[in-house]
């Protein structure tokens, strides 16, 4: 009975100090994982090697949940940005085919840009949000931000350490999402280093923009018609257009009582008879 004892007393021992260990691996979920496949490979169910082999795959898939966790936190995205809650059919202006083609990602691979259009509340922020997370869920560096907190960064990258390592971040991007263009009060300051940060990332990385302005409206807020212009020629170069239209989703929902994320075979069906359900348009957005 004392040697048992002493034997479990062991194993607690070993147990925590693989935890401590596992910990300063970074990997501190696997700690008792560890415990339990020794026990097999001691038994003789799993070789050395099959032992190893597993412990290097937990090891890997941990630290790759940790940094796809620390993707999606970095990446800021709003609320709703599952792009598996996006309807189509609530919309006009992007199909399903168009969709499933925007999330191959072919054009981040080519570094193209997505202009998405539309009055408020028919989903350009879902839009762009959910294809955000799904480029970040297939490896690619992925941010989203608000114009305003974007161009406040760019104006004090130089002075604040942590918006200096902000910018740093944007500059290595795949993907910069940039919500709501129009969202700035009219600043010579902030206009001027928006068209740097473009200037830096358009031909490296790809740029969503969501707007309820045509892009030949942007001056209103960026002030200056040649910087803009500027911003344009750039952004517009390698791009597609994205026009969404529709009745506002969230008046509708708060109108209805209806849900955004997947309505019911009886609310199409009363958004049919009100008129409300559009058929979208446009067949393929070409990439």
């Amino acid at each position: 009975m004392i040697k048992n004892l002493n034997k479990k007393m062991s194993k607690i021992k070993q147990t925590q100090k693989l935890d401590e260990q596992c910990k300063q691996l970074r990997v501190p979920a696997i700690g008792e994982w560890i415990v339990m496949e020794a026990d097999q490979c001691a038994s003789g169910n799993i070789s050395y090697i099959q032992f190893l082999e597993r412990t290097f795959g937990k090891m890997l898939g941990e630290k790759e949940k940790k940094y796809l966790e620390a993707q999606i936190k970095n990446a800021q995205l709003p609320n709703r940005h599952d792009l598996a809650q996006f309807d189509c059919s609530l919309v006009e202006g992007i199909s399903p085919i168009a969709l499933s083609q925007l999330k191959e990602l072919t054009w981040v691979d080519q570094s193209i840009n997505l202009i998405i259009m539309g009055p408020p509340g028919v989903g350009k922020t879902m839009l762009s949000a959910g294809l955000c997370h799904h480029a970040i869920q297939s490896g690619y560096k992925a941010y989203f931000r608000k114009m305003d907190a974007l161009t406040t960064t760019l104006i004090k990258k130089d002075i604040n350490r942590s918006c200096a390592i902000e910018y740093r971040r944007l500059l290595k991007a795949n993907l910069v999402v940039i919500d709501d263009i129009m969202m700035i009060e009219p600043d010579s300051r902030k206009a001027n280093a928006f068209f740097h940060f473009i200037n830096e990332i358009y031909e490296s990385a790809s740029i969503i923009i969501t707007t309820n302005k045509s892009p030949s409206n942007w001056v209103e807020k960026l002030g200056d018609e040649v910087l803009t212009a500027a911003i344009l020629d750039r952004i517009l170069h390698h791009s597609e257009i994205i026009n969404l239209a529709g009745e506002s989703q969230r008046r509708l929902s708060k109108r209805e009582g209806f849900s955004l994320n997947s309505p019911s075979p009886y609310q199409r069906m009363a958004l049919l008879l009100r008129g409300l359900f559009y058929t979208p348009m446009s067949d393929v957005i070409s990439i």
